[in-house]
């Protein structure tokens, strides 16, 4: 049974940066996309960034592209999100996601960690 424990999450200050950590156990993921998922309160989970099993590609949703950085080490069974220049509306528990695909009805995952919450103050 995959398992995916988010770390990282905090109260902090408009304007800071925040790295958020994703350890995968249960199951090898080290050839399958992961990706991070946010969720705001009173809104619906939304994609945020997808990494390759290799590395090499990545993709951001429109909203952090250039704030965010996602990373993988696959030896370790861990990934990472980097965000800067975070602002309130950034508020929401984080979702590390295992096997990340982007169907027809947009960005789905099989695993999900349990959410790590990020609350960015004005």
């Amino acid at each position: 049974q995959v398992q995916l424990v988010e770390s990282g999450g905090g109260l902090v200050q408009a304007g800071d940066s925040l790295s958020l950590s994703c350890v995968a156990s249960g199951g090898d993921l080290r050839w399958y996309d992961m990706g991070w998922f946010r969720q705001a309160p009173g809104k619906e989970r939304e994609f945020i960034a997808r990494i390759s099993g290799s590395g090499i590609e990545k993709e951001y949703a429109v909203s952090v592209k250039g704030r965010c950085t996602i990373s993988r080490d696959n030896a370790k069974l861990t990934m990472s999100l980097t965000m800067t220049s975070l602002q309130p509306e950034d508020t929401a528990t984080y979702y590390c996601a295992g096997v990340v695909v982007n169907g027809g009805a947009g960005w789905r995952a099989h695993y999900w960690g349990q959410g790590t919450q990020v609350t960015v103050s004005a």
